[in-house]
């Protein structure tokens, strides 16, 4: 039996490597074209797709091998083009969210042609998912020629572990263990599949985006890492943060940047775009993109020194000390889930409660940031609700686990004016009621002159201006911050400071 095994794989492997010859040739440049160009040939192929895949296919492939003869590799054939679909689907969904990035624009504009582009910046974006679904395929194209062999379709003269399977059951009674084995053989061979896929998936992705020295290097000890203020929840210094250069060395994008946090205050980090307000925020949350790295400096939060902290106990500060609200509240919401399970889930991580706790939690959440019927939002998916009530999710997600610091990214900046000021006044209530500590990065003054008790202007990677919200934008001494309130179109007064509701005292 065991020899028979050997001698049929090749057999077997062989069917699903037409299959799969097949299913490649017909799914991925047809998804290619479909996701990139769109138009009359992306509705005609999906309209194609859509009718090949409501076909049944072992209904199919009988029905082939009544007209094309009693012939497996003919049928691997047919059954190419019957799995050639998943491959369309797969590579036309991610390239139709691909074809519109910015960088495919700008391969665009540099006079690239349509096959370079796809060749070179499309195409290595599906790789990864097309080497797992190859895996799959294959593994599903074994099974399913293994059970039409069962059946008897196919050249009963030639070894095949479906052949096996079907001589084996013949004589069952005799025999019951023969049955186990082509089952073993065909089980180990889809799994062991599975995890090759995934493992060069892995391999090649690591492989790619592997910064050349980013992690080589450890970051200088701090100058100055002593001089932070007592009582001080987050203290940076001296922080300049560097990527790893395609030919070798580093280039520094901030350089020396020093800024302190007070328990209950709200330090506003103003700049353009490019100034290093991001670089500076994502330092603290240890989630700077592939190749970044602290090359020096101090970055402290409730007096833990977090610059060369392990992973694994830089990820335990996230959430519990550490909370994040990210711009683009609709971008950062998984639309494969409801809105109650992504509040839940970090709550059962990080807080360990179990279910029905955290949904009660992530309920008073939601009526927590002022959404007005929170039981149907938690039970909503995130295309179904507002822009201004997804930000507001985002604030109850960052609030969940009781931060003492939240770093809050351009939270306003894709709101119109009047959520924009809702969203403000609310974060402001929940700092004030919960005597957080934010850092609030933006390039909006008015934002800054609203909630901000302190200000720190950024530009080109350094900090060139701090102080109280009132010196700054009432009487700036650096000439880049001159320029910014001078850029400032409106000018009326900015709206009075946030004031509790509570405290105000009605005129008898």
């Amino acid at each position: 039996m065991f020899s028979r095994l050997l001698y049929g794989a090749q057999n077997t492997l062989g069917g699903a490597v037409i299959a799969l010859a097949v299913a490649l040739v017909i799914g991925i440049p047809t998804g290619l074209l479909a996701g990139y160009y769109g138009s009359w040939f992306d509705s005609v192929s999906s309209w194609v797709v859509n009718l090949v895949m409501a076909l049944p296919a072992m209904v199919v492939l009988l029905a082939s091998r009544a007209i094309l003869g009693n012939t497996v590799w003919v049928l691997m054939i047919v059954m190419g083009v019957l799995v050639a679909p998943s491959f369309f689907r797969l590579v036309r969904g991610i390239v139709v969210t691909v074809r519109n990035e910015l960088y495919v624009d700008a391969a665009r504009v540099s006079g690239l042609r349509d096959w370079r582009i796809i060749g070179r910046h499309i195409l290595i974006v599906v790789r990864g998912p097309i080497i797992v679904q190859i895996s799959l395929v294959a593994g599903v194209a074994i099974g399913l020629q293994a059970g039409l062999e069962f059946l008897g379709i196919g050249s009963g003269s030639t070894p095949t572990w479906g052949a096996a399977l079907n001589e084996a059951f013949q004589n069952i009674q005799r025999a019951p263990v023969l049955m186990v084995w082509p089952g073993v053989a065909l089980g180990v061979t889809s799994a062991a599949l599975v995890l090759f896929g995934s493992s060069v998936r892995d391999i090649l992705e690591e492989g790619a985006g592997e910064p050349p020295r980013a992690v080589a290097l450890p970051a200088e000890a701090p100058r100055d890492a002593d001089s932070a203020p007592r009582g001080t929840l987050l203290s940076v210094r001296d922080l300049a943060v560097a990527y790893a250069r395609d030919g070798g060395g580093e280039k520094e994008v901030v350089h020396g940047v020093s800024l302190d946090i007070d328990t209950g205050r709200i330090l506003g980090l103003v700049g353009e775009s490019g100034s290093g307000k991001s670089q500076t925020a994502f330092s603290v949350l240890g989630i700077l993109p592939q190749g970044g790295r602290v090359s020096r400096g101090s970055i402290t939060v409730g007096g833990t020194e977090i610059v060369g902290l392990p992973e694994k106990r830089h990820r335990g500060l996230r959430g519990r000390t550490i909370a994040y609200i990210p711009q683009e509240p609709m971008s950062n919401l998984d639309p494969s889930f409801t809105i109650g399970s992504q509040l839940v889930e970090p709550m059962r991580v990080t807080l360990g409660l179990g279910a029905a706790e955290a949904r009660t939690k992530a309920i008073e959440l939601l009526r927590m940031v002022e959404i007005a019927d929170p039981e149907r939002t938690f039970r909503s998916y995130p295309h179904q609700i507002s822009g201004g009530m997804a930000q507001r999710v985002l604030i109850a997600g960052a609030m969940s686990c009781d931060p003492e610091l939240v770093i809050a990214d351009e939270p306003t900046t894709a709101l119109d004016v009047t959520v924009q000021a809702e969203v403000l006044n609310l974060l402001r209530r929940l700092q004030s009621e919960r005597g957080m500590g934010v850092l609030l990065v933006t390039h909006n003054l008015g934002v800054v002159a609203d909630i901000c008790d302190t200000v720190a202007v950024m530009e080109h990677g350094r900090i060139v201006e701090t102080g109280t919200v009132a010196q700054v934008l009432t009487a700036p001494s650096h000439p880049y911050t001159q320029r910014l309130l001078a850029s400032v179109l409106d000018e009326s007064d900015v709206r009075p400071p946030w004031r509790d509701p509570s405290t105000e005292v009605t005129p008898a």
